[in-house]
């Protein structure tokens, strides 16, 4: 056979027909499987994530519901400003094209207020220096309750006209009230040490009267 013999297909009509109807073929299940993909992906088709934050999770729920969506809460934090429960923030965000049946997630502000223990000022601080503290570790004052004592000591922290001992704890945000002195006690010494020199000098000059007398 020689070498022209062994082209000489390639001048058949039937080997032509043959590559053609393959290549038709191909070209079909390509073009098929990219429609299946789109199907299969849904591409094209996207849902805008509606903005939720303020709301409960009943009310989120009920919005992705009708948007085609999900949510599950996934975290909790604390904002003293935001009702309990309402979502405090969403992922993926408000405002996002995501496909329908996407599942978003949820943080909302903790329905329990979380407690957190009140500072150790008690028979240790001035009142200005326990103010100070009480104020950043995130606890509200109320006016002071002053009984007979050194000038602006404290002497304890009350929440709810209960005495608070060290490691005491309150809720985040609580009024707390500071028990301080008034001073009166630092007068009442200074009045018992003049009647002491008083009676002292006194004593001295009846004394003197007696010796004199002798």
């Amino acid at each position: 056979m020689t070498l022209k013999d062994f082209f000489s297909f390639k001048a058949s009509r039937y080997f032509w027909l043959n590559m053609i109807g393959m290549v038709i073929v191909v070209i079909v299940l390509l073009f098929g499987v990219l429609k299946w993909l789109d199907v299969y992906t849904r591409h094209g088709e996207a849902v805008v994530v509606p903005d939720v934050k303020g709301m409960t999770v009943g009310e989120a729920e009920m919005m992705f519901r009708n948007h085609g969506l999900v949510c599950v809460v996934s975290d909790s934090n604390y904002v003293k400003n935001k009702p309990a429960g309402s979502v405090l923030e969403l992922s993926p965000a408000a405002g996002q094209k995501v496909k329908e049946g996407r599942t978003v997630y949820l943080t909302i502000n903790t329905i329990n207020v979380p407690l957190r223990p009140v500072p150790d000022v008690a028979d240790n601080s001035s009142a200005r220096q326990a103010e100070a503290k009480i104020l950043a570790a995130g606890f509200k004052l109320t006016e002071n309750e002053v009984i007979a004592g050194e000038k602006d000591w404290v002497y304890g922290v009350k929440y709810n006209n209960r005495h608070l001992l060290a490691g005491d704890k309150a809720p985040v945000g609580a009024t707390l009230t500071l028990v301080i002195g008034n001073g009166e006690r630092e007068a009442e010494l200074d009045g018992d040490s003049i009647d002491v020199v008083e009676g002292a000098a006194e004593t001295g000059t009846e004394s003197s009267a007696d010796d004199s007398w002798f």
